[in-house]
């Protein structure tokens, strides 16, 4: 059975969609097999990887109101073992859509549970805000990721995210752990940088990924270009930091991996 990844933080423009494209992308090369679901109207996660938001047919929004099913949403990217399911900007209205269904928060469980025993990992790249797709995501989530920018007011709503997963926890999920937080856009010549970094190893600890994102201009270019990183500059730092993610979260995850 596939682990399903919640990449979550309501605080925009930390490197989420950079997260969830390149540690699916490096995982499926490590011939993990996993599936992102791009759950952001705004689908920077689809664009990313080189679709065309305008001709897809099936999103993640017919998913959820019923009109397909995940395994007719699927898209195959160019890398062995990496699908997407993606985004629409008409998921803006699903949240209004979904309000008086029945169980509303775990319809996005329910949609990914028929695929996923198809997958090693599934991800879902959120949406910057706490709504109800978000806590969608949660519900149906094993554990999150959250990523967390090496800059000022790092730390800043990190406590509302954090309480809202302790609400998740209490009242939908009582499963959901965090897989860890991920430092992002890391300069090492920066010294508000390195006091970032130690500031967030010291409040959370061992929940803290050792791999560090650092700021990558290649890693900024690849989603113009359609391609997760490691397709665009296979020598880049940020392809590198991301293999390292990658087998980060496979070594944590050895011992349920090697149960199912």
């Amino acid at each position: 059975m596939g682990k399903i990844v919640a990449i979550v933080n309501q605080k925009g423009g930390v490197g989420k969609t950079t997260t969830a494209i390149n540690v699916a992308a490096s995982l499926a090369v490590l011939e993990k097999k996993v599936l992102l679901i791009d759950a952001d109207p705004q689908a920077n996660a689809s664009s990313g990887m080189g679709f065309d938001v305008n001709t897809v047919h099936n999103s993640i929004y017919e998913c959820l109101i019923g009109k397909s099913t995940a395994k007719e949403s699927i898209l195959n990217t160019a890398i062995k073992g990496f699908d997407l399911i993606s985004s629409h900007i008409d998921l803006v209205g699903a949240e209004i859509e979904m309000l008086n269904l029945p169980d509303r928060e775990k319809i996005m469980k329910s949609v990914i549970e028929k695929v996923r025993g198809q997958y090693d990992y599934i991800f879902i790249d959120c949406s910057p805000s706490l709504g109800l797709i978000t806590v969608n995501a949660l519900t149906a989530a094993d554990s999150v990721i959250i990523p967390v920018q090496c800059e000022y007011f790092a730390l800043e709503g990190l406590g509302k995210l954090l309480n809202t997963v302790k609400l998740i926890q209490a009242r939908l999920n009582t499963k959901l752990a965090i897989e860890g937080f991920l430092l992002t856009m890391y300069d090492v010549r920066l010294r508000l940088a390195n006091q970032v970094v130690d500031e967030v190893r010291r409040h959370f600890g061992k929940m803290v990924f050792q791999t560090v994102i650092q700021r990558n201009v290649k890693l900024g270019e690849s989603p113009s270009f359609g391609k997760p990183v490691i397709l665009y500059d296979a020598s880049s730092i940020g392809t590198a930091n991301y293999l390292n993610m990658a087998k980060e979260i496979i070594q944590n995850n050895s011992h349920t991996e090697a149960k199912s």
